[in-house]
């Protein structure tokens, strides 16, 4: 019985459902250090892309992570072979995870655009961002486009747009700050621990709306 709740553990981590701990503030409000959030790897392993306004998971694209330490292990050694072992069958975040979580602005094909103040614009649509961390403005620090989204690929951003190195920081590099859609692991969906955190993460109304933003041009 052990055996098999282990080769099911291992299925769910590998095909549907693993956990996630936020290691910065780059997402704050939505998503605070130390949370552990569900990702639904089910959809991306059928075909299914990224949406917009959809908090994913990802693989680095191309080295956005230099320098960055991962979570450190616990020093007490039962501790830490307990985290391994749970961490193993999808239960809780590796130690040495090393991805990105950030929320979907545009997709391929799309035109987007911040400048000033602001607010961000998609295929010429200004997104009303509640979601963003108190104090923030759209662009950051840091304007951008309008640039548009190579094909099958997402641009992504942080919730606390002056304390995220997003897509905007990356424009430079291969993929012009665009993370491929093959580096994608998941839809993160809900907030599972702490309980006192815990909520789901719906697609914000700006992206859903009857109003919301157009398809690209072609």
């Amino acid at each position: 019985m052990i055996a098999v709740a282990l080769v099911l553990a291992l299925l769910i981590k590998t095909f549907l459902v693993q956990a996630f701990s936020i290691p910065s503030s780059s997402m704050e409000d939505t998503l605070r250090i130390g949370d552990r959030v569900l990702v639904d790897k089910l959809t991306p392993n059928f075909g299914d892309k990224p949406s917009r306004g959809e908090v994913v998971v990802f693989h680095d694209p191309s080295n956005w992570l230099a320098g960055e330490p991962g979570e450190q292990p616990s020093s007490n050694p039962i501790v830490r072979g307990l985290q391994g072992a749970l961490s193993f069958i999808g239960l809780m975040p590796s130690a040495n995870e090393k991805d990105l979580i950030k929320r979907v602005i545009a997709v391929g094909g799309d035109t987007v655009t911040c400048q000033g103040k602001g607010p961000v614009y998609v295929n010429g649509k200004a997104l009303n961002e509640p979601y963003l961390f108190p104090g923030s403005t759209p662009c950051g620090d840091r304007n951008f486009g309008p640039l548009k989204v190579p094909a099958n690929s997402i641009w992504v951003m942080g919730d606390n747009r002056q304390h995220s190195a997003d897509s905007r920081y990356h424009m430079g590099e291969p993929g012009g700050g665009a993370v491929p859609d093959s580096k994608v692991i998941g839809r993160a969906i809900a907030v599972a621990w702490p309980i006192s955190h815990w909520k789901t993460l719906p697609v914000p109304d700006t992206f859903t709306s009857p109003a919301s933003v157009p398809g690209p041009s072609h």
